[in-house]
């Protein structure tokens, strides 16, 4: 058979794409005090976290290919220890867990891999990574110099070492991973753990380094990391940073690129400018590795949100939003300063390097190298500052870095953004005729009651006393039911009189019922998980009468001191109040345990479950609580991020086609204040600074990756509605760029583009001195006529455009000061 001229083309594509990742070269890992060093040349690495099992491996290709575009050179991830080994010696590495495929998917982009494997992660993560299973073994400690612990960690960690070897993803196998991590964070807690604690770090470096890696081993937070690991650095800021060894480079593990969100909280938000300052500082004070946590946050899936009441979203503000869109201004404002600080990788990392203190907190810093110099300017004061620096004269606008390849001419200055802002928003996925309310079926779960005394179906165990959650759990379910009985007779204490239950639990959500009657739902707000619940009695009868308690979490504790100590559930006392006076303490009574719901034990939401009992279409349930729900819908057109509108409903738990998208929470509305309608860049960040979403639903929308839903099919949406909600509002929806605007300055080049979509209408434009931002533009004081229909030639019913800010192209301003010259854009798309 012949081929044609294209397939001989293609085929020869193919065998060349397929020599070049079979034929990976090996590269030499080392590092001094300047650098991590490939193959012996010194490198500047800028990496970004995106977390495997918080994104689907459809997405990653998506995800790394934009992270690259973005100017970064490595990918970086932690290693989830209970994703992979939910149960002792039961261990799943597919789908979103195949960290393999993962780090091969790194490898076919061309980027580096920085491989954290902790196996403590942190990260708002559930338990902070570690499987419950752990903390029930007998005799253990985590953390410390205990080795019942150290046999599991070590464990562990050998197995996912031998994973990597056995794939050949370590770099001197011909594979991406540059750099390991071994335990993190520990300093941040090291004091609580004392000698034990300094032991168990020494522990931890002797087993990173039994493995034999030529590739160098990390600790973050851990300034007495014992040589040759490196210790790190993790904040907001990290330019003052040095390591321990005047041989180890400084290296930036954790660059906050927001932060994170707990149920009740508002949305975080971190300015471009105040993002760009602190990476441009840290490359100014000699940094050379830099990581964010997070270029992608994802979404916490599942029951993997920890905190706890840390929300499903895990958006974090960063530059990939949770449905890896580009989140503009800031991805493109960093794209800028990484390719520009990459272009001067040699000077950076070679150069001869003077600073200059001008006072104020205002420095210049100079890198010579072979002839060239390259310079940053920093003002870490909120005011500008004018400052001569090689006979010349420079204003450094406060809060900010400005960039001089050349330490002459300014190309980048972090306070000022020359990069589109998109905004977008959720819109209904099908419009007009094809729009069409859901079709919704229903099922009760069941309430557990004791049905003779004592006798109860699926009991996990009885006791004596009221036991913690996670123990009888082990983290199979949110959910445990507590269960007991007493009798009533005619010359009770209780008989006769008006009379509460009281509870004492250490979170997160209590439901009470008294003989098979909801008496009542209460929860703890964000940071105080502890409460009591309180409520009337109303139907004692004499004989046998029987509680059930349903407690459920929200998460496991992920960070602090022995925080695997934490009790959750209900600890007591369990008491029946009257006049005032407990007249029994049911706490050492007997009491039987229930792990989860009926509905998770029956699997009520797979799609292709066949049930005895069909779903209810009748007489569908509104605003009741314990109640499944099911619907179908079409998969969205294009490659929009998909999302379930949920206002209106409770508090639950969702699935699309037997696939868990998260605990969803849209009836906990953010509190009401610290939100402002302006945010100045300027000064230090902090979580709550510059947050928005006052009085709002914590999340109202849930993210269904499209490697989810079926191709052409239907899909099939399956809630667990704890509170009581109206299923009858849910939507599905796109997240669409609806705007674009930018604000750039004289002699930069606008870059405009609607992404998938094309530029409708220009709304506004301005070029001379216009004043306001986004959705708020307005013509200043000197305008150039021209600039419109310049625009509208160049962008209109175009996916992108591009154009030089300059009055060449757009026309003359009439603005006396050559400073008043921007050009201000916004179009509809």
């Amino acid at each position: 058979m012949g081929f044609s001229g294209s397939s001989f083309i293609l085929l020869n594509c193919f065998l060349l794409s397929f020599a070049l990742l079979s034929s990976a070269k090996k590269i030499s890992v080392t590092y001094d005090g300047r650098a991590l060093k490939i193959n012996g040349e010194r490198k500047i690495i800028i990496s970004g976290a995106i977390h495997y099992p918080r994104s689907s491996p459809g997405m990653w290709p998506m995800l790394m290919k934009k992270a690259k575009n973005g100017g970064l050179n490595a990918i970086e991830t932690y290693v989830f220890w209970n994703a992979h080994e939910p149960q002792r010696g039961q261990y799943d590495f597919t789908g979103n867990n195949d960290l393999v495929q993962f780090i091969k998917t790194v490898q076919k982009q061309r980027l580096y891999a920085i491989l954290r494997i902790g196996p403590y992660v942190c990260a708002e993560w559930n338990y902070g990574g570690f499987p419950v299973w752990l903390h029930n073994i007998p005799g253990i400690k985590f953390r410390t110099n205990n080795q019942v612990y150290k046999d599991e960690m070590a464990k562990f960690t050998t197995l996912i070492v031998n994973k990597m070897r056995e794939n050949k993803l370590f770099a001197s196998q011909g594979g991406p991973i540059i750099v390991a991590q071994i335990e993190n964070e520990f300093g941040n807690v090291e004091g609580s753990y004392g000698q034990e604690g300094k032991e168990y770090v020494k522990w931890c470096a002797e087993l990173a380094q039994s493995y034999n890696l030529s590739e160098p081993w990390i600790m973050c937070q851990q300034g007495d990391a014992p040589q040759p690991i490196i210790n790190t650095c993790n904040g907001f800021y990290c330019d003052q940073f040095k390591p321990n060894n005047k041989n180890s480079p400084k290296m930036w593990t954790e660059s906050w690129a927001g932060w994170f969100k707990g149920w009740g909280q508002r949305d975080p938000y971190r300015t471009a400018e105040d993002l760009a300052f602190a990476v441009a500082r840290f490359f100014q004070y000699g940094g050379s590795l830099h990581n964010y946590y997070m270029y992608h946050g994802g979404t916490n899936f599942g029951r993997s949100a920890g905190g706890p009441y840390i929300t499903t979203s895990y958006d974090y503000n960063a530059p990939l939003d949770e449905y890896g869109n580009m989140n503009q201004p800031k991805w493109g404002h960093l794209k800028q300063l990484h390719e520009l600080v990459k272009s001067m990788e040699k000077v950076l990392t070679y150069g001869d390097v003077k600073h200059i203190e001008y006072g104020h907190l205002t420095t210049a810093t100079s890198y010579t190298y072979k002839g060239k110099s390259s310079c940053f300017f920093g003002n870490a004061e909120n005011s500008n500052r004018e400052i001569t620096f090689r006979k010349r004269n420079y204003t450094v606008p406060g809060w900010s870095v400005t960039v001089l390849p050349d330490c002459k001419t300014e190309v980048y200055n972090t306070a000022k953004v020359n990069t589109q802002t998109t905004i977008r928003e959720m819109v209904p996925s099908l419009v007009g005729k094809y729009k069409k309310p859901l079709k919704w079926q229903w099922r009760n779960e069941k309430i557990e009651h004791i049905t003779h005394e004592g006798d109860i179906s699926g009991v996990a165990l009885t006791a004596n006393s009221l036991l913690d959650q996670k123990i009888v759990t082990n983290d199979t379910s949110d959910y445990l039911w507590y269960l007991t009985g007493f009798h009533l007779n005619g010359n009770d204490p209780l008989f006769g009189k008006r009379v509460k239950l009281r509870v004492k639990t250490r979170g997160h959500i209590l439901h009470a019922f008294f003989n098979n009657k909801h008496i009542g739902t209460q929860f703890g707000p964000y940071g105080k998980y502890s409460f009591t619940l309180e409520k009337k009695v109303r139907n004692l009868r004499h004989g046998f009468n029987q509680i059930a308690l349903l407690s459920a979490t929200v998460g496991l504790p992920n960070y602090g001191a022995y925080y695997e100590n934490v009790e959750v559930g209900i600890h007591g006392p369990v008491e029946l109040i009257a006049d005032g006076k407990t007249i029994r303490d049911l706490s050492t009574n007997e009491w039987v345990y229930k792990v989860g719901l009926d509905g998770e034990k029956y699997e009520f939401f797979d799609p292709d479950h066949k049930f005895r009992k069909p779903w209810l279409s009748n007489n569908l349930p509104l605003n009741q609580n314990f109640t499944w729900y099911k619907t179908s819908f079409q998969t969205p057109k294009g490659r929009e991020g998909v999302v379930v509108d949920l206002m209106g409903m409770g508090k639950g738990q969702a699935w699309v086609n037997g696939k868990s998208i998260g605990r969803y929470w849209p009836s906990y509305l953010a509190t009401e204040n610290g939100c402002s309608s302006s945010c100045d860049y300027r000064g230090a960040y902090y979580g709550s600074k510059c947050a928005t979403n006052c009085g709002k639903p914590t999340q109202r929308w849930y993210h269904i990756p499209r490697s989810y839903m079926n191709d052409g099919k239907e899909n099939t949406l399956i809630l667990f509605e704890e509170f009581g909600g109206m299923p009858l509002n849910i939507e599905i929806k796109t997240t669409r760029v609806t705007k674009v605007c930018a604000k750039v300055e004289l002699g930069s080049k606008l870059e405009l583009t609607c992404h998938d979509r094309t530029v409708k209408r220009i709304i506004f434009v301005g070029f001379g001195n216009p004043k306001g931002n986004c959705d708020n533009f307005h013509k200043g004081s000197c305008d150039s006529s021209s600039a419109f229909s310049v625009i509208e030639k160049e962008c209109l019913w175009k996916r992108k455009c591009s154009i030089e800010a300059t009055k060449d192209k757009l026309g003359l301003t009439g603005c006396k000061n050559p400073k008043d010259n921007w050009l201000a854009v916004q179009v509809s798309c």
